[in-house]
């Protein structure tokens, strides 16, 4: 048998590109490849970019610098670059930098495999095409091989809120849900290979209207079906847009004791203005009543936001509406940045606040964000949670899990062994984790 040649993956953003890198895995095994932690060893290297963050794109081509020695030790070497900056960049890359071999956006890597071939052949090959076909029924069904206790599922890509700061709507495309069927018969897959719990993934995920056996689901009924499933445990979901938060999805957060008490529900501003120069579509009041009407469904729920602050126009007024917003919610984790532009978007035609304006207003943000943090983290000492272990912690003898709050805990206790779900009494709260032991 030859010898299997080494695939090094490189993955930069969001979960979502988490689970597309183990696709694209997954697919090029399919062709002989398995995957290594070590890049001199590598016969393909694989960057699979995100967009998001400011100057992704030339950090992207710093990394492609950074791979020259590797390439000119081993003239076989293969790279390729993948995701949302090889899906706006496109043929750009190739002309920047002649040593990557392919460039694949993120609705074509179903593709890699005979893409591969082709430049295994001498060929440079692009593609970052919208297909018609649903890239998931084109990949290879994955061994049933034992795996890390938590997964991702991507149910929903796209997004059609064409948010003024993003470029999601141009470098995934319009929304488009997978059908439930599939979502299903994937979820008990990873379930029968040791998989306790699941995150749905998409880009707007609330917004999932999958076809299914009597019409059209939403995500509340697509969680409620896989609730059903024996031995899966947990369910969570991200990213979400309050617009898309629908009654029945709210009522799960209540009656669903599978779906976990944590919801990433991102705002990025507490002023009408700014929100309705950003498009979001809704105001500050809708989202505090929003917020009212999950907790009352599931009173302990630990909301998690995004917030950008800078945004063009924005004034001290309106920074000071989005510490408002803040206050009154209370966020167990967040996260925020200091605008920045990503061409092709309106915002990025706009004029910006000055940076040292933004830097100032993100450090207090930041601080009372982080203040609030500790004090939802330093409320868990003392109480039980139920923790589900995942893998070794950095002690000897210590092992991590997460709290059904997403709180990673860690607890040193031969009894805490990966995949096992058990209640913990948190003895201690550090910046970003908890330790606590067994509970008797």
């Amino acid at each position: 048998m030859a010898e299997a040649r080494k695939l090094y993956i490189k993955t930069y953003g969001c979960q979502m590109n988490v689970y597309d890198s183990e696709r694209m895995a997954e697919a090029l095994g399919a062709s002989g490849y398995e995957v290594t932690d070590a890049p001199e060893q590598a016969d393909m290297i694989l960057l699979n970019t995100c967009h998001i963050r400011e100057k992704a794109a030339e950090k992207v081509y710093s990394e492609l610098g950074r791979l020259k020695p590797l390439k000119a030790a081993n003239p076989d070497l293969r790279i390729g670059v993948a995701g949302c900056v090889a899906q706006a960049e496109g043929e750009e890359i190739m002309r920047r930098q002649p040593l990557v071999d392919l460039v694949v956006g993120p609705q074509t890597y179903h593709r890699l495999p005979a893409m591969e071939a082709a430049v295994r052949a001498g060929e440079r090959a692009v593609d970052t095409e919208f297909p018609q076909e649903d890239k998931f029924e084109h990949l290879p069904r994955t061994p049933r091989t034992r795996r890390a206790p938590v997964a991702f599922l991507t149910v929903q890509e796209g997004c059609d809120k064409f948010c003024a700061f993003c470029v999601v709507p141009y470098t995934r495309g319009a929304e488009v849900s997978r059908p439930v069927e599939r979502v299903l018969r994937e979820a008990r897959d990873l379930v029968e290979r040791g998989v306790r719990e699941i995150t749905l993934l998409g880009q707007n995920v609330n917004a999932y209207h999958g076809a299914g056996a009597g019409g059209t689901w939403g995500l509340a009924r697509l969680i409620r079906e896989m609730a059903r499933i024996d031995g899966l445990e947990r369910i969570r979901f991200t990213t979400s847009h309050p617009n898309d938060m629908e009654d029945e999805l709210i009522a799960a957060h209540g009656d669903e004791p599978k779906l976990m008490p944590y919801l990433h529900l991102p705002v990025q501003s507490g002023s009408d203005r700014i929100l309705k120069a950003m498009n979001r579509k809704h105001t500050a009041e809708q989202y505090l009543r929003l917020v009212e009407r999950l907790r009352a469904a599931r009173p302990d729920l630990l909301l998690s936001g995004d917030f950008i602050v800078g945004f063009p126009g924005e004034a001290e007024a309106d920074f000071e509406a989005t510490m408002a917003l803040v206050r009154e919610v209370g966020y167990g984790q967040a996260f925020s940045f200091k605008y920045s532009a990503r061409p092709g978007t309106p915002a990025a035609e706009r004029a910006g606040v000055p940076d040292e304006v933004a830097a100032e207003r993100l450090q207090r943000l930041q601080a009372l964000l982080t203040e609030q943090q500790r004090a939802v983290q330093q409320g868990m000492v003392g109480r039980e949670v139920s923790v589900l272990f995942e893998k070794p912690g950095r002690l000897p003898g210590q092992m991590v899990g997460k709290s059904e709050y997403l709180h990673a805990v860690h607890v040193a206790d031969p009894l805490a062994v990966p995949g096992r779900i058990a209640r913990v009494r948190i003895t201690q709260s550090g910046p970003n984790s908890l330790g606590g032991v067994m509970a008797t």
